[in-house]
């Protein structure tokens, strides 16, 4: 496949790349080229997007098979590049979110629950949701049934930008005792970027459109599974130490945020890990297992170092976690 990735150097747009090199597709990439080079065996071109001129100039006449679309801003961008594209591509990938739907996302719920409004035309991106809404209105715009909107959930592994599996690791990694959020049990539901990825190509080659959760079955791993695999893979002298979700409740500490990945199993949160998913299970999606992708995450961590903060800084307070874990009885 001819395959263009509006993106391609960080986070999903990395893995894209490498997946469909792997894969023995041709890649062309267009990046602003200030945040690293794309995978070997790209063609790069470089150039800012949210300026139509610098697009237009960048991308020439050029045609290709597919597109996959990573923009998480102003859904103008994508409105630009989709117009842009609609005659030179036979199929359009955009990396949406399940924050489009309205909150809280229903426990079981699929592709039909609500969305929140969108505007393919916003020049705002201010709004997370609203933006990743506007961004699949402008690819229908454009593509109509040839657009694919991948809502992805909890994204993990390699590359890994927002800084969730990270922290965990680099918490263990301190070693000592380490605040486990329960139940141990409770079902998760995330995406390795790479898989991602895969599905999206599968998706483009078999000219897929409209909307897919894109995320692992519930219970694909569950808390317990997640942080033993941190422990085995860093090789510290790491204890988790579960605590009930009352107890985190009543210390005030916020799940998702302050601990990536769990949030309480009941209450408005509950869908996060719960979504039905089998539409792009029919279609085709595969998981590795949780093992693989803590343990390329810890790699790639100990090959390139740390991501950048990202908008929302994640992790607990060290002060925060010793006051809980003494509460337990631990300390």
């Amino acid at each position: 496949m001819k395959l263009l990735v509006l993106g391609g150097t960080h986070h999903v747009g990395r893995a894209v790349v490498e997946v469909a090199l792997a894969r023995g597709d041709q890649v062309t990439t267009l990046t602003r080229g200030v945040s690293g080079p794309s995978a070997a065996g790209a063609e790069e071109r470089h150039g800012d997007r949210t300026d139509p001129a610098q697009l237009r100039s960048a991308l020439g006449d050029d045609t290709w098979d597919a597109v996959i679309d990573t923009w998480s801003g102003a859904p103008r961008v994508v409105l630009d590049s989709a117009r842009l594209l609609a005659g030179r591509a036979g199929h359009y990938g955009y990396v949406s979110s399940r924050s489009v739907h309205q909150w809280p996302f229903p426990a079981g719920g699929d592709e039909s629950a609500a969305v929140v409004d969108g505007d393919a035309a916003s020049d705002s991106g201010d709004d997370y949701s609203e933006a990743k809404r506007g961004g699949e209105l402008a690819a229908i715009e454009a593509f109509g049934d040839r657009a694919l909107l991948a809502r992805a959930g909890l994204i993990l592994g390699p590359y890994e930008i927002v800084g969730r599996m990270p922290w965990w690791l680099r918490r263990i990694e301190r070693g000592g005792d380490v605040l486990a959020p329960g139940p141990a049990d409770m079902p998760l539901q995330y995406i390795d970027c790479r898989d991602l990825a895969a599905w999206m190509l599968l998706a483009a080659d078999r000219g897929l459109g409209g909307p897919f959760s894109t995320v692992s079955q519930p219970g694909h791993a569950t808390m317990r599974t997640l942080l033993e695999a941190a422990v085995a893979t860093v090789g510290s002298d790491a204890r988790l130490v579960w605590a009930d979700p009352k107890v985190i409740e009543e210390a005030g500490i916020q799940g998702w945020i302050e601990l990536p990945v769990w949030v309480p199993p009941d209450g408005e949160t509950a869908g996060l890990h719960t979504g039905d998913v089998s539409k792009v299970y029919a279609a085709g999606m595969t998981c590795r297992p949780v093992t693989e992708t803590v343990a390329d995450t810890w790699a790639w961590l100990q090959a390139e170092g740390d991501p950048a903060p990202g908008r929302t800084r994640h992790g607990l307070d060290p002060d925060r976690e010793r006051e809980v874990l003494a509460s337990l009885g631990t300390q």
